[in-house]
């Protein structure tokens, strides 16, 4: 341990050895080790199957275990075999044959399809004057449909598509070592496509490459052209132009206006009309239900959520007879075209600001190591099922405030036997056009959908040594032990039902892993041959707290980590903490506290799922994975003893269907039983690894609420964003959490106690003011909060 806080005090004072350090990393850690792609391997957990409780047809019809023994392809991998032709020549033009062999669907008339619509021609009719001529003013509003939809969208031109997949295919190969997909999962997506029915693809958003990189992929599988749904503030207008030129679609700024303007409402009717051609004539879409990641709010993207509502609508009014839901997921190693700072406002891309970016990666090619890319397509299932069976889950909500000031506050010690109703994403014009009901609707499957895109998604190495560095190594560790535990935490994932994005060689893909974080990790000589890897301070670590996030899904007992941190403090001896006994209700009350503390787009509970279902999930995955034991309190008759029970009192059994009756009981019987953490000589590593899974988001939080007596309010969200971001930075400086000087985790502490009652909002000419509702004032209960908060964090 000396040595290796020596050797970070070197690397902090020292500039000469920034000489030595470039030379390890040139030189591959001084070992002869041959060259490894980290291709996937072929026996995974099977992952991305629909959920049973809303769809269980789906579940059943679209999936057969023959499937899961298909393994991975690689989609730009394409040689004389992908072609028709054979030869020396076919060899070096295979990328232009194989594009010229795709198939491409013919250009149908579908603007005077829109055009006659029923909607639209209704708005058309109630625009026109009664005392205009005939034929003029109808004219005047065709040109202005035409218009909206010269906006929407534009013909395919396949020449475009054929000369850019060519393109593109180069350009990949040059940046990715592989874009791997499963091709059980891609067999499960073209039997559904054989039921004659649209199919409707729902990603999460990584990059902005992926909205070209996702419709090449499935391209290629033979699924046609997809129609991708842009976000118009993204591209300029010469990037959109081209866009739709490849099936881009872009939504017209008319459809946002409000419900009342002549404007709005045609726009919302060409909208409405182009999108029931698009399913009518089966063409695939592409809607992504993410904010990009530079973009401060909310997790659920609002421009997704209003996409994904005109399907709803579509199939609910009849136009199709059912849509099938694919969820999607892709993951890199490194996102490629994350700047520095991803949090900086972001400029629309333009076509010379694109090419300019190609001919940097292009320059960089052979240079920099390539990264590797991950595309998941989880189970079909149908709209129409989900829409029935989805209704019969929803059950009475309340608002965070409801749920936990009171606890907070110490007025109460009770936590309400209700879900937390929470949605940070805001409604636009075509979405608030629908029902409420339908608004919910789309609401919760957006949550639904998202969920099993996350949970589908493969962790990939960088995100498991970036959780090794973060949370286990901050001050160095040696090369030798690092490897046991990047092995050691593959297993760990993979035992919880999440795939990995990696195989091979253990050496070489750590090697691979630590050149993709060279610009956050030093490497440093030491005695005996061995190497340290050091995290550097500063924005190293917050860019490792970023990529350490995508294995928080993995670990769902990272959620209660809160209530037993302050059972094991950090100075007493393990064997000490096991003698004491754990309640299950007393587990059940603080699993609950912190899930309704924890924000919902972090959570991504699937709406059919409820709370007390999820606090046993998680004390199952406790049990399973060794950290509790069963005990039985003294007096009481063992668990395993049912010799003595009364059958007449009560019965054994329970019909399979009567959920209700069996968890009622269940949390009936939880009184008596009794838990004691493990003396599994691995269980103390293991438990303060998962303890500080959470800790940059709960850290933020806690210095979010000691910030209330310091900060300027009232003032604008903006402003106050940045009041708190600069405390969360100055904290970093002089405590070393920089982890949590993150502009996203004070985005989330000010929307969480906003919805907590701490902060109030009005609206003024300015935006949003925030001030300090009357019951935080005080400095007594400000205290309570940050008490409460910090019952969760472990040292």
């Amino acid at each position: 341990m000396d040595t290796m806080l020596e050797a970070r005090l070197q690397t902090q004072q020292r500039n000469t050895q920034n000489t030595q350090e470039t030379s390890l990393w040139s030189s591959g850690f001084g070992m002869k080790l041959e060259t490894v792609t980290p291709f996937l391997g072929k026996y995974r957990p099977f992952v991305g199957r629909c959920c049973q409780t809303c769809t269980p047809k789906s579940w059943e019809s679209l999936f057969h275990r023959s499937i899961m023994d298909l393994g991975f392809c690689n989609v730009i991998l394409v040689k004389e075999e992908n072609t028709r032709f054979r030869g020396w020549l076919v060899r070096r033009l295979c990328y232009f044959l194989w594009s010229l062999e795709q198939h491409i669907p013919p250009c149908q008339d579908a603007p005077q399809k829109i055009i006659e619509n029923t909607g639209v021609q209704n708005v058309i009719s109630g625009r026109v004057p009664s005392g205009a001529g005939e034929g003029q003013v109808p004219g005047l509003e065709k040109k202005e449909v035409q218009r909206i939809l010269g906006h929407l969208q534009a013909p395919l031109c396949p020449f475009l598509l054929r000369l850019f997949s060519w393109a593109l295919l180069r350009f990949l190969n040059c940046v990715f070592l592989n874009v791997q997909l499963h091709k059980g999962q891609m067999k499960m997506v073209h039997k559904a496509a054989q039921a004659g029915l649209p199919l409707v693809f729902l990603s999460t958003h990584k990059s902005l490459l992926d909205g070209i990189l996702l419709p090449f992929v499935l391209f290629s599988q033979g699924l046609g052209v997809l129609r991708v749904a842009w976000d118009p503030r993204t591209c300029s207008p010469a990037l959109r132009a081209l866009l739709k030129k490849l099936g881009g679609l872009f939504l017209p700024p008319e459809a946002n206006l409000t419900l009342d303007s002549s404007e709005g409402v045609l726009a919302r009717a060409v909208v409405h009309a182009a999108i029931e051609q698009l399913l009518v004539s089966r063409q695939p879409l592409l809607i992504f239900l993410e904010e990009l990641p530079g973009a401060q709010g909310p997790r659920l993207s609002a421009l997704g959520q209003t996409w994904l509502g005109l399907v709803v609508q579509a199939v609910q009014v009849g136009v199709v007879p059912d849509a099938m839901l694919v969820p999607v997921a892709i993951t890199y190693d490194l996102v490629p075209d994350a700047p520095c700072d991803v949090y900086q406002a972001l400029a629309p891309l333009g076509l010379w600001t694109g090419a300019l970016a190609v001919l940097r990666s292009l320059r960089s090619w052979g240079h920099s190591p390539r990264v590797c890319v991950r595309v998941h397509l989880a189970q079909p299932f149908s709209l129409q099922e989900y829409t029935i069976n989805a209704r019969s889950c929803w059950g009475s909500r309340q608002t965070l405030e409801q749920l936990l000031q009171p606890i907070v506050l110490g007025q109460c010690t009770v936590v309400p036997d209700t879900e937390k109703e929470q949605d940070w994403t805001p409604a636009t014009g075509l979405l608030l056009a629908l029902k409420e009901e339908d608004q919910l609707l789309v609401r919760r499957l957006s949550h639904h959908v998202l969920n099993a895109s996350v949970t589908s998604s493969a962790v990939m190495s960088t995100a498991i040594m970036a959780t090794l560095l973060l949370f286990k190594h901050q001050k160095g560790v040696f090369l030798s032990q690092l490897l046991g535990e990047f092995s050691w935490l593959t297993e760990e994932t993979l035992l919880r039902g999440f795939d990995v994005g990696f195989s091979g060689q253990l050496r070489c893909l750590v090697q691979h892993t630590l050149s993709l974080l060279q610009a956050h990790v030093a490497l440093l000589h030491v005695q005996q041959g061995d190497l340290l890897v050091v995290p550097r301070l500063g924005p190293g670590l917050t860019h490792l707290a970023r990529l350490s996030a995508e294995l928080l899904p993995a670990f769902l007992t990272c959620a209660v980590r809160g209530l037993l941190a302050g059972r094991v403090p950090p100075e007493g001896p393990w064997e000490l903490q096991g003698i004491e006994l754990l309640s299950q209700s007393e587990l059940y009350r603080q699993i609950l506290l912190l899930l309704h503390l924890l924000p919902q787009d972090l959570l991504l509970l699937q709406p059919c799922q409820s709370s007390y279902c999820y606090c046993q999930e998680v004390l199952d995955r406790l049990i399973q994975c060794g950290l509790l034991v069963a005990e039985e309190t003294p007096g009481s008759r063992p668990a395993c003893d049912t010799g003595r029970q009364r059958l007449s009192a009560k019965l054994l059994w329970k019909p399979s269907g009567d959920f209700t009756d069996s968890d009622s009981d269940d949390f009936e019987e939880a009184e008596g039983r009794y838990f004691r953490l493990s003396q599994q000589s691995r269980c103390p590593d293991f438990f303060l690894f998962l303890c500080r899974l959470l800790s940059p988001l709960l850290k933020a939080f806690a210095q979010a609420a000691t910030f209330l007596h310091q900060g300027q309010l009232p003032d604008t969200e903006l402003g106050y964003t940045e009041q708190l971001l600069q405390f969360l930075q100055a904290n970093a400086q002089e405590e070393g959490f920089f982890e949590c000087a993150d502009p996203n985790l004070a985005v989330s502490a000010i929307w969480t106690f906003r919805d907590l009652g701490v902060l109030q909002q009005t609206p003024s000419p300015a935006g949003p003011m925030l001030y300090l509702s009357p019951t935080f004032t005080s400095r007594e209960n400000q205290e309570k909060l940050e008490q409460f908060i910090r019952q969760f964090i472990c040292s």
